[in-house]
């Protein structure tokens, strides 16, 4: 394309804004005009939950950029409120309704890149529409949130919908001395982990008085005394609380790509091909809006994750200005804070995998390392899953929770499944070591080891879901305390320190499956026994794991 070509942007934020900011960098002759409907161009929408909580105080702490400073820096033209409400493809024009003066004009464009965001859900049900329920997706509504509880001395609130931002806006809330409830119609909260990956979060939830109602949904709000508000559940029963917030999921904004008739994607957002131009060759698209395709199982998605929409609007930019560049795709690594547990995850999870057909191709492991050396004061546990193929050990997906150095440990997996790297890679990373940091052997050297060990058949698996299953005899080699806390009811008691003394009253001609409390020393039964001719697996994760999956069954 020319040089001195006009770029219009509909929507700013993540994508948008980017893309602006890009295309400026790589021209200083186009002409470049950014349209936004909303009071805001950039903003940090990840911050809300937190302006609502008062951990950001200031709400101009949440202004990425201003209008001023696009101008003034980047010579671009932003116009808020001002809403595109037309695309004409065959003349290359757009409609842009001028919010302020209630006027409508058209502008020429050579480029046009659509990042439209997405809305939040608000079914539609009785009494949606009464004061008191909010979304969270704009700093508007992060300020009526504020004043509603300013105003009304707010003392309970309910949360719909347990996803990322439904907790964080949960610990907010109860950072603000708010005694919240959750309403979640899955059983269990954040859906994207497998269930007992969550489990850990709903205990922490728990402990806090954080009232969870899964496999719950609601029929309908209605007025309660005063401002209050009384919702009607799913299963009959009631709550009453000061406010409502939704949070259960978003919709790819699409009417105006819709309406000019560019091509939809199964998923809901608006298809592009891997330069993120749309089926209008002068047009692209960015952001919340489109469909990516997930780079571990191919299928194709909307997600609304701010990492990719700034790389999208990157990439678009880029190719507007005649470079080649292409979107690899997302894994969906993403993380969470509640209330002291840290969530994090990319790739695939077993129950997506499961749902698209490819779990047999697969194994996973489970580990509970400290997230630092244990002889250094203050390393707490890690609970880790790691998903891989059977077939070469391509690392596939994991899911981590803890209380700290989780995020770290899923963006090391996080670039390795980037690279299509194998568990082989993860056992021979090289990573930071000090005691306060970390330890000589990472918990990502770990996983890879233990997974390592399962493809060269150094160590043979188990799960716990599949006992049921077997006839294997189950042997506890935990000390006597441990045992005598908790133990399976079945399960023969040797501690690992008698276990060769005592090998000959084991059975040659049953299985054996060797349980400790994280897995480490079971491995060790298994090695020793399997080396004395017995047959034996280990299983992933020892007893921490059998509690995480009976926590979630039993929720």
């Amino acid at each position: 394309m020319s040089d001195h070509q006009r770029i219009l942007i509909v929507g700013g934020v993540a994508g948008g804004a980017s893309c602006a900011a890009r295309c400026r960098r790589l021209s200083e002759t186009a002409e470049i005009i950014m349209f936004d409907r909303g009071p805001h161009v950039s903003f940090a929408n990840c911050g809300l939950p937190y302006y609502v909580g008062d951990v950001i105080k200031d709400e101009e702490h949440l202004l990425v950029a201003t209008p001023e400073m696009f101008r003034q820096r980047f010579n671009i033209d932003v116009r808020l409120r001002s809403e595109v409400v037309r695309i004409d493809r065959e003349r290359q024009l757009v409609e842009v309704n001028d919010l302020e003066q209630g006027a409508i004009y058209t502008e020429h464009y050579d480029a046009l890149v659509l990042s439209p965001g997405a809305r939040a859900i608000r079914p539609d049900m009785p009494g949606i529409q009464l004061p008191g329920i909010f979304s969270v997706r704009t700093i508007p509504d992060s300020r009526r949130i504020r004043q509603w509880i300013d105003q009304y001395e707010a003392r309970e609130a309910v949360v719909v919908g347990g996803g990322y931002i439904g907790m964080e806006m949960v610990e907010n809330l109860h950072k603000r001395g708010l005694a919240v409830t959750v309403v979640e119609k899955q059983p269990q909260v954040m859906p994207l982990l497998d269930p007992e990956m969550a489990a850990p979060i709903h205990e922490s939830l728990i402990g806090q008085k954080v009232g969870l109602r899964l496999n719950e949904g609601v029929e309908r709000f209605d007025p309660g005394e005063g401002h209050r508000l009384a919702l009607t559940l799913a299963s009959g029963g009631r709550l009453e609380t000061d406010l409502v917030i939704m949070c259960i999921g978003v919709r790819p904004n699409i009417d105006l790509a819709r309406a000019a008739d560019l091509a939809i994607g199964e998923s809901g957002g608006i298809q592009v091909d891997p330069h993120m131009r749309s089926s209008d060759p002068c047009i692209w698209a960015v952001g919340d809006a489109v469909e990516v395709r997930d780079v571990v199982t191919g299928a194709t998605a909307v997600v609304p994750l701010a990492g990719p929409a700034n790389r999208q609007g990157r990439i678009a930019a880029d190719v507007i200005m005649g470079r080649q560049h292409g979107f690899r795709g997302v894994q969906g690594t993403s993380v969470v804070g509640v209330l002291g547990q840290v969530a994090a995850f990319t790739g695939a999870s077993e129950k997506t995998l499961k749902r698209l057909g490819m779990w047999e191709q697969m194994e996973k492991i489970y580990l509970h390392p400290g997230h630092h050396a244990g002889y250094y004061p203050g390393a707490v546990p890690i609970s880790l899953k790691l998903i891989f193929t059977k077939k070469g050990g391509r690392i596939v997906g994991a899911q981590a929770v803890g209380q700290a150095g989780v995020e770290k440990r899923i963006d090391v997996i996080a670039m390795a499944i980037q690279m299509h790297a194998t568990v082989f890679d993860l056992e021979e990373s090289e990573l930071c070591y000090a005691p306060q940091f970390g330890s000589a052997k990472d918990p990502i050297n770990m996983a890879g080891m233990i997974a390592a060990n399962v493809l060269r058949g150094d160590a043979s698996l188990a799960h716990w879901e599949d006992l049921e299953q077997s006839d294997a005899l189950i042997l506890d080699v935990r000390d006597v305390e441990e045992y005598n806390q908790d133990h399976l009811d079945d399960a023969l008691h040797v501690p690992l320190d008698e276990l060769r003394a005592r090998m000959d009253a084991l059975p040659r001609d049953r299985e054996i499956r060797t349980y400790c409390f994280v897995g480490q020393r079971s491995y060790y039964a298994a090695r020793a026994l399997s080396q004395h001719g017995f047959t034996v697996k280990n299983i992933s994760g020892g007893f921490k794991t059998y509690l995480m999956h009976e926590s979630a069954k039993y929720l």
